[in-house]
């Protein structure tokens, strides 16, 4: 995957992820006691749609830009406010077309006592990252790889919290890198929230994959998935989605709502369709 993702902010695999992402946060918010949220491969944190690279593929048109032009019922405009509201907050800060990525995401929506942790591999990558967050003194930036910041960073002293991990898939043995990585850091802090992002391009390594984790000894893990349309021998992006590992009460429940609805939305041809169901942990329910 030849991946730089401000060729691709805003995109309807951002779409799902980081309206999932904003739930699961909302769902940390409803106690109390402060969480951390880690962000390992955080890329620049938030993203101009008017940029030549943005311009180049128009794929925030597909997504984000499709969700803000339509008209949201009741139960999914409460379930994507989260996200929404971050992503037009951002755009009325910044005054021209921005997208948040998954870091200004988690800075708009943590509270004063929570922290963040983001984590970025490449050099240039990072100093725009530290740059975009300089002025919030709960975030922390770490130019390191983030498979290696995945295990170093849990648990945090919080003790709660989450752990995104989504990389931009450029080597064959991603899957399995995730994978590692993911456990290593599970057998620290098997308590945590992770929620792993993968694409849709390849069915076989996409099973693979969920097989691995299904196979893992893990409790619970929930599935997420979205297809925007068909899987082919080509390949290229058909869909993508979220493995979310000690899910928060309910969210599997809001995902049956949300997802539905996105589905109709995101949709660019045969083949589309969309799940959510356990790994495990739950009595399977899968739909498509």
């Amino acid at each position: 995957m030849n991946y730089r993702h401000a060729y691709h902010a805003g995109n309807f695999a951002d779409v799902i992820k980081h309206a999932i992402l904003a739930l699961c946060i909302e769902h940390l918010k409803a106690k109390a006691t402060p969480f951390r949220v880690i962000d390992t491969h955080a890329g620049i944190g938030v993203y101009d749609l008017q940029s030549e690279a943005a311009q180049k593929t128009g794929e925030w048109q597909d997504g984000i830009g499709r969700v803000v032009d339509a008209v949201l019922p009741s139960e999914i405009s409460e379930l994507l406010l989260p996200y929404l509201q971050c992503v037009e907050a951002l755009k009325a800060f910044k005054r021209r077309h921005v997208y948040p990525g998954s870091p200004e995401i988690a800075r708009y929506l943590t509270r004063a006592e929570d922290r963040m942790i983001f984590v970025e591999k490449h050099p240039q990558d990072a100093k725009k990252l530290a740059e975009n967050f300089a002025f919030d003194g709960r975030a922390k930036v770490l130019e390191l790889d983030g498979y290696l910041a995945a295990k170093a960073y849990v648990p945090p002293k919080e003790r709660r919290g989450l752990v995104i991990i989504d990389p931009p898939y450029e080597e064959r043995d991603e899957f399995e890198r995730l994978y590692y990585a993911f456990v290593d850091a599970y057998r620290k802090w098997p308590t945590g929230m992770y929620l792993l992002w993968y694409p849709v391009k390849n069915r076989d390594e996409t099973k693979r994959f969920m097989v691995s984790l299904a196979e893992a000894g893990i409790p619970k893990i929930l599935r997420a998935e979205l297809r925007v349309k068909a899987v082919t021998e080509q390949g290229g992006l058909a869909g993508s989605g979220l493995m979310i590992i000690n899910p928060p009460w309910k969210l599997a429940d809001e995902l049956r709502v949300l997802l539905p609805w996105l589905d109709g939305v995101l949709k660019q041809g045969e083949g589309h369709g969309w799940n959510v169901d356990w790994l495990a942990g739950e009595a399977a329910v899968s739909t498509s």
